[in-house]
């Protein structure tokens, strides 16, 4: 293993998450904006619907952390959670979740507003180029013109994509928490790990990868931390210490041991999304965010962590699918906090 910088962040202080996309961003703006106004519609002229929701509402929300982001308290169905469902207290009914489907589509739901955004964004850009087209421009530039835009939204659409995963038959195996290019396997300094070490795996995804992030062992999620930062390129292992981060601290479930993720922000990827909360229990494989645009993950064990290396660097790997280690000691919880 090679030796490595510390990773603690050399930037500002941690930021309170008061949403699953705590850095905010020029989408979620959008969305909550439009969730307002679908707000005074519904409560308008569909007041029965409204009623309907209230009765399925479960839980309390008295002291919201995303208030001020625009998560108000008064939340009417699933739709208003998707934002807020780390930190608000309310919940429905999976069963009658009439919205669940969205859930199920090819495309990652936290993407949905900006691959709809861009969508129109190319369909205005299609119109104009038709337009000069109809005014006589020269037909080389015009199918310039269209391949280029065609060939942007389908970069769009490519990257926001949620192809499905099949999860090794493996209880020994940690997979991969990104797909992407391996490009470090170090020790660390890691503040929270025994003797402030750990082991490091780090996963840079380009603009080309699927960007949905996935738990590489099934555990419990014990804390998250949000650090804003900068958003140098993602190859740099610098960025892994300067970068706008967010960590997320599991405990495994047949080890005990201390499990790290980290979601770093890239030179174009500055908005990380993840859906978790303290005390949340994820399995092997789940889904939990993504990080938009080219970024890098990385995945930290403890130094003295019984696994066997199944990659190397440069290997391509992908979320859920690719086994990075298998573990080939298994220490049941109790033992492990005696240990």
């Amino acid at each position: 293993m090679d030796n490595a910088q510390d990773t603690y962040p050399g930037f500002g202080k941690e930021a309170p998450i008061q949403s699953v996309q705590p850095g905010s961003g020029w989408g979620m703006r959008l969305e909550l904006g439009w969730g307002r106004l679908r707000h005074r519609v519904l409560r308008t002229f569909f007041p029965k619907y409204v009623a309907e929701q209230a009765k399925q509402r479960q839980g309390t929300c008295a002291n919201c952390p995303g208030k001020g982001l625009g998560c108000t308290g008064n939340v009417i169905d699933s739709r208003d959670l998707k934002y807020f469902k780390n930190v608000c207290g309310y919940t429905f009914p999976a069963e009658n979740d009439r919205y669940a489907w969205r859930g199920k589509l090819p495309f990652a739901r936290w993407g949905l507003v900006e691959l709809i955004a861009f969508s129109l964004v190319c369909l205005v850009a299609g119109t104009v180029v038709g337009w000069l087209a109809w005014l006589g421009t020269p037909a080389w530039l015009v199918w310039l013109l269209s391949i280029a835009i065609g060939l942007f939204w389908l970069e769009i659409a490519w990257f926001f994509r949620n192809p499905p995963r099949t999860m090794p038959n493996d209880p020994s195996a940690i997979v991969s928490p990104a797909d992407g290019t391996v490009v470090e396997i170090s020790e660390v300094d890691a503040e929270g790990f025994p003797g402030n070490r750990a082991f490091r795996v780090g996963i840079f995804l380009s603009v080309f990868n699927v960007h949905i992030n996935r738990a590489p062992l099934a555990g419990l999620v014990t804390q998250l931390r949000f650090y804003p930062g900068r958003f140098l390129n993602a190859l740099k292992t610098l960025s892994a210490r300067v970068n706008e981060q967010l960590w997320i601290d599991m405990k495994h479930d047949e080890t005990g041991m201390p499990v790290r993720i980290t979601q770093i922000s890239g030179a174009l990827a500055h908005r990380i999304v993840c859906d978790l909360k303290p005390g949340q229990h994820v399995n092997k494989g789940e889904m939990f965010g993504m990080i938009k645009l080219g970024s890098r993950t990385e995945l930290y064990l403890p130094t003295d962590a019984k696994v066997e290396l199944n990659v190397k660097v440069g290997d391509k790997v992908k979320g859920g699918s690719t086994i990075l280690m298998r573990l080939t000691q298994t220490v049941t919880p109790s033992a492990a906090s005696h240990g």
